[in-house]
């Protein structure tokens, strides 16, 4: 469950904890401790461990404050569902109304065996 807002963006806050976004601050905090005895440097001491513990510790910071918490269930609400991938190489004429051409566009795909062509 690595689901990313984008592709610079810092990983989900929900995914981070393991929690569900509609777990109680309770379940959240439960979590985040479980997660920092895990990760602390008096325990472990390499690279991964100090990074993961930074996610954790960012993660936690925007979901224990309530304002913070309710700004990224909006986004993530606003956030559009991923766009199907685009067909690539094959591009169709299309005609409007008026009977004029307009430039090539990609073809649409109504089922896996028929494609219409330009004559």
């Amino acid at each position: 469950m690595d689901t990313r807002r984008g592709a610079g963006d810092a990983p989900d806050p929900y995914d981070v904890l393991g929690v569900d976004p509609s777990a109680s601050p309770e379940r959240i905090t439960s979590a985040y401790r479980r997660l920092v005895r895990r990760l602390h440097p008096d325990t472990r001491s390499d690279e991964v461990t100090e990074e993961a513990l930074a996610r954790v510790l960012a993660a936690y910071e925007t979901l224990r404050d309530p304002a913070a918490r309710a700004a990224l269930d909006r986004r993530r609400r606003a956030a559009p569902a991923a766009a199907p991938a685009p067909v690539r190489g094959v591009t169709a004429v299309v005609t409007t109304a008026t009977g004029r051409i307009p430039a090539r566009a990609p073809l649409l795909r109504a089922g896996p065996v028929r494609v219409e062509r330009p004559l």
